[in-house]
């Protein structure tokens, strides 16, 4: 009765271990979940590549087709052409508007990145009454869009005089970015070590010696944000400025080439899309040029104590 047993035992382990060869290890199981991970990453970043570079595409071969509307623009024109480019700068008003567009963006990145740093520290570093109560309020006030207040900021301007200028148009778009980079670079400014300010303070400096001489550039990489995100906001901004600016000599870029194609039976895309195609230049410029400081500055002061 015991050896029939036993050939049965027998019988059942040598079975379990030829399924137990004949398996893939855990390592190698895993190694081939992780592969096809890593392909499916791949055919997705791949798909996603094509949905955003093929308008770009579309648009710069548009910029280079023929004269027309529409219809005429494809990816890739038969016979290239820069006649859309010398028509957009001889025949329409795009410098005037360009400069006026440069004006606003470079005026907003300068005061909103000053005010946004200057503030981030005030509230980061110095204890006063009514700090909480301030923080609470720019908490609350990031919470409702811009085009809320529009007709508050409207009626604020025709009081003061500001209507129809551009400086006025860079006070209010550095204003509603404020409450937003001001939580920013405070809570970039928190992980910055405290005891940099006390030695400092030690040794005799100031607040504002701290501030110019070590925190600042400490906070050269989250400055660096805040300023590509001031320039970008008003530079391709319709709202306000349709709001805000009435003359013909005061007009941005983004009205301009929103007059080209409203009309649908005397549009012009294609020098549309060859005004697009130069106002994307300084951006992309912009990012080239300050990518070394988002890169390497991105943990400089970012050692908590």
């Amino acid at each position: 009765m015991t050896v029939p047993t036993r050939a049965g035992s027998t019988g059942s382990v040598d079975a379990a271990g030829d399924a137990a060869r004949t398996a893939p290890p855990p390592r190698r199981r895993r190694r081939q979940g992780s592969r096809l991970a890593g392909v499916a990453l791949h055919l997705e970043l791949a798909v996603v590549a094509v949905i955003v570079v093929f308008p770009l595409v579309w648009v710069v071969g548009a910029s280079l087709g023929p004269d027309g509307g529409l219809g005429n623009a494809t990816p890739i024109p038969t016979d290239a052409t820069l006649d859309n480019y010398v028509r957009l700068f001889t025949e329409t008003s795009y410098g005037r508007w360009y400069a006026n567009t440069l004006y606003v963006a470079v005026g907003t990145m300068l005061l909103g990145t000053a005010l946004a740093g200057l503030s981030g520290y005030v509230m980061s570093r110095i204890r006063f009454r009514g700090r909480k109560a301030g923080l609470l309020s720019i908490l609350v006030l990031q919470m409702f869009p811009t085009f809320l207040t529009a007709i508050a900021v409207y009626m604020l301007f025709l009081n003061f005089g500001l209507l129809d200028s551009l400086t006025g148009l860079v006070l209010v778009t550095a204003a509603a970015a404020l409450p937003y980079n001001i939580w920013l670079m405070k809570g970039y400014t928190d992980n910055l070590p405290s005891s940099l300010d006390e030695a400092a303070m030690l040794d005799g400096a100031g607040r504002m010696t701290i501030f110019t001489r070590i925190v600042l550039p400490l906070m050269v990489p989250m400055l660096t944000f805040v300023a590509i995100t001031q320039f970008t906001v008003p530079w391709m901004d319709f709202i306000l400025p349709r709001l805000l600016l009435q003359s013909e000599s005061k007009k941005t870029v983004a009205l301009g080439l929103f007059e080209m194609i409203q009309d649908e039976y005397s549009n012009d895309f294609t020098t549309f899309a060859a005004g697009a195609v130069v106002l994307a230049v300084p951006i992309t410029i912009l990012y080239i040029v300050l990518q070394k400081y988002l890169i390497s500055g991105a943990s400089a002061g970012a050692e908590k104590e």
